[in-house]
Formats: C-alpha cells, sequence, structure tokens
C-alpha cells in the first residue's frame, strides 16, 4: 500500500535488519528462550488441577482459555515471533483444544461439569470475517486508491498551503496533515507518506539544529494521536466499538468524532507547542517541495467522489442509518469495478494487522462462550472497587502495555475481559455514575494510542527513528509527555462526558 513511500523504505530496511539479527545465533538463541518460556509457562498453567486457580467453579476449558491466553500475552509481550503469527497460532489452539469440533482426546470421555462449555468453532472462525475487519479493509482501499490517483498528494499541498513557510507553522501544518490523514488511514501508511514529504525539508534544514528532531517527531506523535479521531484511525478504536455493541452499546461514526474530535485537536496543539519548546528552530524560514500531481482522468475522478461520498456517510451514520461496516464496502466495490483496485493492490493491504486483530476477537470468543469471563466475575469482587480506580487503573495498565506490545494487541488482550466485567450488573451499577462501561472501553482506546514511548511502541514511531534524525531518549521523552497529558486530558473528559450522560 505505501511501498513507494520514503518512510515506508526505512521501515522495511528497518525489519529486514531485525530479522537479520533475528537469524543471527544470538538472536536465535534469544528467541527461542523466550518461546520456551512462554511454552512452558503454558504448559504449566494447563497441567494444574483447576483447584490450584482458587477460583471457584473453574472448568478444564476455562483453565485451557488462560493457559492461552497468558501464552498470548509473553508472547507479544516478548516480540519472539511477528505478532500477527501468534494471533493465529492463538486461534489454531482454541479451535484444537476448546471448541465444539476439538481433537477428541480434548472432550470426550470427560464428565460435561468438568469439561465446561465448549466454544463454537464457527464463532471462532468468523473473527477472521468479523464486520471490524472489513470497516479496515475498506480504509485500507480508500489509502490505496489515494495514493494511485494521486489524491493523498494534492490534499497534502492544499492542506499545508495556508501555513506558510514560517518555521513553527510548517511544523503545526505537518502536526495537522499527519492528524488528519491518520483519521481515516493507517497510522503507518500516514507516517510513511508524510515522511516522504518531510524528507527534503529535513535536507534543507541546518545541520546542527533542534528543528530537525522536532519536525521527525511530530510525524509519529500526530499519526497516533490523530487516529484517536475516528473509529478507523486506528485498531484499538474498532475493538472499543465492536465489544461495546455487543453488549448492546452503539456509538456512532459521528458520534465518536463529535467528542474526540476536539481531544485530539487539543493534544495536537500541546504537542506543537512542546515540540517548538524542546527543539527549537535556527532557521526561521522553510520552503517545501512536495512533487507529484493530482491524476484527472475518468476513473480518478470516481475515486474522489467516492472518498467524499464514504467519508460523509461515516460521519452521518447515525442520520442515514448506515452501518460504518457496511460504508466501509463501498469504496472497495466501486474501485474493484471501475480497475483502480487490482490483484497486486490487494497484495499490498497490510494483512498482518487484520489477522492479529483477528487473533484478539477469538480471545474475547473464548473469553466470553466458555464462560471464564463470568467465572472471574463471580470470583473478583469488581463490584466493590471504586469506579475511578476501575476506569483509570484499566487505561493506566493499558498505557503501561502499549508501550511495550502493539497498541492492537493491547486492546486486544484487555478490551474482552474489560466488556464483560463493566457489563455485569454489580459493576455496571458502580460504573454508572461515571458513563458506565463505555467510559471504560474508550478509556482503553485512548490508553492504548497514547503509548509512543519507545520506537518498537508503534510502527509510526519506528518509522520515524529509522530516519536516524531522532535520539530514542528525545523519543522516550516526548512520549512520556504526551502520554501523561493525554491520559490526565482524556480520563477527565471520559469523566465529565459520563457523568453529564452524554453516553447515555
Amino acid at each position: 500500500m505505501f511501498k513507494s513511500f520514503y518512510g515506508a523504505q526505512k521501515m522495511l530496511d528497518l525489519q529486514r535488519q531485525k530479522l537479520q539479527r533475528l537469524m543471527s545465533r544470538e538472536g536465535l538463541m534469544s528467541r527461542l528462550i523466550k518461546i520456551a518460556i512462554a511454552s512452558i509457562t503454558m504448559i504449566t498453567l494447563w497441567a494444574m488441577p483447576t483447584s490450584a486457580f482458587g477460583i471457584e467453579g473453574l472448568t478444564l476449558v476455562e483453565q485451557r482459555v488462560i493457559a492461552i491466553f497468558v501464552f498470548a500475552t509473553l508472547m507479544w509481550i516478548f516480540n519472539a515471533i511477528p505478532a500477527w503469527t501468534t494471533s493465529t497460532f492463538v486461534v489454531v489452539l482454541l479451535l484444537f483444544t476448546t471448541s465444539d469440533s476439538s481433537l477428541w482426546f480434548f472432550r470426550d470421555g470427560i464428565p460435561a461439569e468438568q469439561l465446561g462449555h465448549l466454544t463454537s468453532y464457527k464463532s471462532l472462525m468468523a473473527c477472521f470475517a468479523d464486520p471490524i475487519i472489513m470497516l479496515f479493509i475498506g480504509g485500507f482501499i480508500i489509502a490505496i486508491a489515494a495514493t494511485k490517483t494521486g489524491l493523498d498528494v494534492k490534499l497534502a499541498k492544499v492542506m499545508l498551503k495556508p501555513f506558510g513557510t514560517q518555521s513553527k507553522y510548517v511544523l503545526l501544518g505537518f502536526i495537522t496533515v499527519t492528524a488528519v490523514f491518520s483519521m481515516f488511514l493507517s497510522n503507518t501508511a500516514t507516517a510513511a507518506m508524510m515522511l516522504t514529504f518531510l524528507a527534503p525539508v529535513l535536507k534543507a534544514l541546518p545541520a546542527d539544529g533542534k528543528g530537525k528532531i522536532g519536525l521527525a517527531l511530530a510525524i509519529p506523535v500526530a499519526a497516533n494521536i490523530g487516529g484517536m479521531g475516528t473509529p478507523i484511525g486506528t485498531p484499538p478504536n474498532a475493538i472499543a466499538l465492536k465489544y461495546m455493541s455487543e453488549i448492546g452499546i452503539e456509538i456512532g461514526f459521528g458520534q465518536w468524532m463529535l467528542f474526540m474530535i476536539p481531544f485530539t485537536l487539543l493534544l495536537l496543539f500541546l504537542a506543537w507547542v512542546m515540540l517548538l519548546k524542546m527543539f527549537p528552530f535556527k532557521a526561521k524560514e522553510i520552503n517545501l517541495n512536495i512533487e507529484g500531481e493530482l491524476k484527472k482522468d475518468w476513473r480518478s475522478w470516481v475515486v474522489y467522489i467516492t472518498f467524499i461520498c464514504t467519508v460523509l456517510l461515516w460521519v452521518l451514520d447515525k442520520a442515514t442509518g448506515v452501518n460504518a461496516n457496511v460504508v466501509a464496502m463501498l469504496p472497495v466495490g466501486v474501485c474493484a469495478i471501475i480497475g483502480v483496485l487490482t490483484k497486486r493492490d490487494l497484495e499490498e493491504i497490510s494483512w498482518s494487522v487484520l489477522w492479529m486483530v483477528a487473533g484478539g476477537f477469538a480471545l474475547g470468543v473464548g473469553l466470553q462462550e466458555t464462560g471464564l469471563a463470568q467465572t472471574l466475575i463471580n470470583a473478583i469482587p469488581f463490584g466493590s472497587w471504586p469506579a475511578v480506580v476501575m476506569v483509570v487503573g484499566s487505561g493506566l495498565i493499558c498505557y503501561a502495555m502499549a508501550n511495550f506490545i502493539s497498541h492492537t494487541a493491547t486492546a486486544s488482550l484487555l478490551v474482552p475481559i474489560l466488556a464483560v466485567v463493566g457489563a455485569s450488573a454489580a459493576v455496571s451499577a458502580n460504573l454508572a455514575p461515571l458513563g458506565g462501561v463505555t467510559t471504560l472501553l474508550v478509556g482503553v482506546a485512548i490508553g492504548s494510542s497514547l503509548g509512543m514511548v519507545l520506537p518498537i511502541s508503534t510502527p509510526p514511531n519506528a518509522i520515524a527513528a529509522a530516519t536516524g534524525m531522532i535520539e530514542q531518549k528525545d523519543m522516550i521523552k516526548t512520549g512520556i509527555i504526551m502520554g501523561v497529558v493525554g491520559l490526565v486530558l482524556g480520563y477527565g473528559m471520559l469523566i465529565v462526558l459520563g457523568s453529564t450522560g452524554f453516553f447515555g
């Protein structure tokens, strides 16, 4: 989807270097040790008697889900193998050991009360074609079409033009444009594309100036923050909405933007001020030179109209009654029919991201259909915990995890548990004054997106780090400041909105 971009090439080079390190003797040994730790932990949990967990009513199937869940967590943290590989293996494990189509020796000859409730294999496999997956595919197709028609370049030119040539406003321009693109396109693709436009600007700046660092950091910061603005901006948003929908809470595309856009705008402004203070420019003027033109053939015009219609339908989903997941299929169908979307383009879709999301969904299915989530709710007195502790505590845990493992993996692990916990009668009543489970799950989405302390925290960070302009200490400092500020403002916003009945 974005292999032609300068930044994407840097990312691919970084990935190749990482693979080479992994394949070296030391790298291979490290990887094998990590896999062994995760596997031994899973087997140990699997083999323990159910009574050892201290959870009343725990069944064998629920125990297996716990073991698989811990295995997935460790593998995502260790990053010994690609995250999507872990997700895929998790689905396979669930299918063969916990489903109604599992291997016979995992279910035959075991008393029903001891075995517990098996998951539906159809439910697990349906995770790969979940409506949320279709939503992301639609977003990927829009990104492909925008790149092929020159729409992305044109939009960047038009949007950057009002910011002029003063250094501080050029920085603001890159922050704004990156954030807007990341609301509708993949954060990774957005970061790669914007670094392409930024490359000649960086070359034109003085070698000893700090402004270069600020500009390079602006891209991942804006991409991560901007992605929070829409349901399709980043996977954690969509994951949170999916599980809210499953428990009967509907937040439309437009409603999400209504409270998240002001929040992201405030964070972006604060990011701009912070970057100017931390990395001041030596040069007062910067001349932008963005190459590329808007195509004007009939196919391109169809793409432009489809793009506008898709965005409008997403924003006005409550008014039109058309679900955002359904709207996502519009650009897929149109671009395929007119020939803009080709077989080669389909190969460019980030399927690894989709498979990783699907693995997280499968864990959620396992938690719910086996009854493990309810068993944990009964065992842990969530209802007695102060609502603020549950809401803020879950966000802090999420933020901490998101800095070390993928944002998507973090949300995939935490959201299913919190959705079931929050929907239970005791906890729901406890959370009601703060907006209920909606506040809880939206907070997780915010906490996930704010994890940007390290190059490994998120692909936009890795792409920016690959430019060689940024020292890790600068990224850490920037990420911590934005994370803390974002969490304080984000949870302040959610508590106020929840307390005033905004979420219904």
